[in-house]
């Protein structure tokens, strides 16, 4: 990574001197780690809880519709509104602290791009590791056992998320977009890469509060064999939250990756978007090889972001 993305006390790419104005009321890493908690705790445990008490315990049988509003109020009231009141009773300078700056067209056009080498690279590397899994969940009955309790984990929540998606008119299908992707990648950026992020920069370097914060992105989806891609997905999108100093590029590219996860389960099914095994064990050299080739596509790319992005910006000043 460049030097901004490694230096806590330099951010030319954000608005120093307003942030060298914020005087937080509690220590930034509390503030991160509390907001983490709260949210936690509202979302996942509140968030089940109210489910309970309004359908019932069988949830199989409740109205579709109505859980997928459900789910609507369950990101904003239980993600959003935290972010912004944590943002300002600790930070007071809201749009500051969530990086609300409108970026240029030249910077979402490069940022897209990165999201179009992540995604087959992330795909890829899926493979790969399922087929890594079941290679030694064969040999090993420790392996076999672990990988069977993450089986009925990764049932339970695709399964549950395939309810919520699945539709049968363009209505419907325009509405499941908003409820699983446009909403959460509000929600969630504005709190992951907005207030908390913005929390751990304020004391640690760009670069590992990124890296924390896709950590916590990562586990917050409770998905057992998309941990590692969630990470790196997260750390992606937290990357372009710094460098760019804004929060419609992560926005975005949440956004981009939530609508491509729906459109394929429209367009394959629900038995190829719930698999979670390698279907075609012979097609491990394939997938490794794009894999690699990806990668050092990715590695490129970044190099030349890394390189280029202060000349991005300057010519957007110019204009």
């Amino acid at each position: 990574m460049n030097d901004d993305f490694n230096n806590p006390d330099e951010s030319p790419h954000q608005g120093d001197s307003q942030e060298r104005n914020i005087y937080p009321t509690m220590s930034p890493i509390a503030a991160a780690f509390t907001g983490l908690v709260v949210v936690f705790v509202l979302y996942q445990i509140g968030g089940s809880i109210l489910t309970l008490l309004i359908f019932g315990l069988d949830i199989k049988s409740a109205n579709v519709n109505a859980m997928r509003l459900m789910t609507i109020g369950g990101q904003i009231m239980f993600i959003l509104l935290p972010a912004l009141v944590f943002a300002k009773l600790v930070y007071e300078d809201v749009g500051t602290i969530i990086r609300f700056k409108l970026p240029s067209f030249k910077e979402i056009i490069v940022f897209v791009v990165g999201m179009i080498l992540i995604t087959p690279l992330l795909q890829t590397y899926l493979y790969v590791q399922n087929f890594l899994i079941n290679l030694l969940a064969e040999k090993y009955v420790v392996v076999e056992r672990i990988k069977s309790i993450l089986d009925q984990l990764d049932k339970l929540v695709t399964e549950t998320y395939s309810d919520l998606i699945r539709s049968e008119t363009v209505f419907e299908a325009s509405f499941i977009v908003i409820v699983v992707a446009v909403v959460p990648s509000i929600c969630e950026e504005v709190f992951f890469r907005g207030y908390v992020q913005k929390s751990f920069e304020f004391r640690i370097k760009p670069v590992w509060a990124a890296l924390v914060t896709a950590i916590f992105f990562a586990l917050y989806h409770f998905n057992p064999y998309g941990l590692i891609a969630l990470f790196a997905l997260g750390f992606f999108f937290g990357y372009s939250a710094y460098i760019s100093g804004s929060i419609f590029i992560p926005l975005l590219l949440h956004f981009l990756n939530n609508f491509i996860a729906v459109m394929t389960y429209f367009i394959l099914g629900e038995e190829e978007f719930i698999q979670a095994d390698v279907s075609d064990p012979s097609q491990i050299g394939t997938n490794l090889f794009l894999f690699v080739f990806f990668l050092m596509l990715f590695m490129v790319y970044i190099y030349l972001v890394n390189r280029n992005y202060d000349k991005i910006k300057q010519r957007k000043e110019l204009l």
